[in-house]
């Protein structure tokens, strides 16, 4: 056991993610076995920076594994950027003797907890909760499969519309950075095609695509958009098309936050719960300023600094196959 380790806290920051209920409880109940108390940060740094923080125990984590969201609450803090506010934000930890961290977010987030443990001498442990499943350093995020399976069901339902007024649906789902929500859901729905930050589109080629299948009397079509693509979100990109193609009748169709929200698979809570057992173990076995990941189902750690800053790339061969079955 690492020398000290007898408080820890928990946080979720940044954006929400499905599953994070499901993590803080993991680590709350795995940390109650090692005999340490746990306690509860109130949105994120923030509320580490105003002393919210309260003990929880094991009863106050009960019937959450289920719940989207997060009943930490999270926010965004500027006043955690500023050198005085981790100040703030550390006084507070040590007002309440806490040991070490658990921060459950994205890159914003191990950002914040990267800084803050270079400064001062509390152990930070990341747990990757987004539901863009971006961070270099795991096979997937916390809240990934909840999100891609609510944008194909919400794709698979426009799909009927599409099909029965015989319809072009461009379809805008997250990802302002990368494009795997809309890889994954555009394969499991089978749509006509995807426009993703990873991939060179332009408007003629797009054009090319679907005169192809009008030529084959395709009935309808729809294009997954992530919202972070080049060329524009899903309306700007429906106008080009249908001033140079007005084969089909054209619709956009923004899914937004609803992919935030939701009961999360089982597949993000089994995730979120391993992580969550593990952080605590890593926090014990001496482990300072990494993310904890799942790589081949396997447990590991990568420096905040290398989830943050290397690229986490989509398999071109998944692109190229998404692509093939697309025409």
């Amino acid at each position: 056991m690492a020398k000290g380790i007898k408080r820890i806290a928990v946080f979720t920051s940044g954006g929400d993610a499905p599953g994070m209920n499901a993590a803080i409880r993991a680590v709350v109940r795995a940390a109650t076995y090692h005999n340490l108390h746990v306690y509860g940060i109130q949105r994120g740094y923030d509320g580490m920076i105003h002393g919210q923080i309260a003990r929880l125990e094991t009863s106050d984590v009960g019937n959450i594994i289920h719940r989207g969201g997060t009943i930490l609450k999270t926010a965004r803090s500027k006043e955690f950027m500023t050198v005085e506010g981790r100040r703030l934000a550390y006084e507070s930890l040590v007002a309440n003797d806490i040991d070490g961290c658990v921060a459950i977010g994205g890159n914003g987030t191990f950002t914040g907890a990267k800084i803050f443990s270079e400064e001062y001498d509390i152990p930070m442990i990341g747990i990757p909760g987004t539901i863009d499943n971006d961070l270099y350093g795991t096979d997937f995020t916390i809240g990934f499969d909840t999100a891609i399976n609510t944008a194909m069901e919400a794709a698979d339902k426009i799909r009927d519309t599409a099909d029965s007024h015989n319809r072009l649906f461009f379809v805008e789902v997250m990802g302002r950075h990368a494009g795997y929500i809309a890889l994954h859901s555009a394969i499991g729905c089978g749509a006509s095609g995807m426009i993703i930050p990873e991939v060179n589109f332009t408007i003629e080629s797009l054009v090319k695509t679907l005169k192809q299948g009008a030529k084959r009397k395709k009935p309808f079509g729809l294009i997954i958009v992530a919202e972070g693509n080049p060329l524009g979100g899903a309306t700007e990109i429906a106008k080009k098309v249908q001033a140079k193609f007005d084969y089909y009748d054209t619709k956009v169709a923004i899914i937004g936050h609803l992919q935030r929200g939701g009961s999360p698979t089982c597949s993000d809570r089994v995730l979120a719960t391993r992580l969550g057992h593990g952080s605590v173990e890593a926090l014990l076995d001496g482990q300072n300023n990494v993310m904890i990941g799942l790589i081949n189902n396997k447990i590991v750690y990568t420096t905040f600094a290398d989830a943050i800053e290397k690229g986490k790339p989509i398999d071109e061969d998944v692109i190229k196959m998404a692509n093939i079955l697309a025409l």
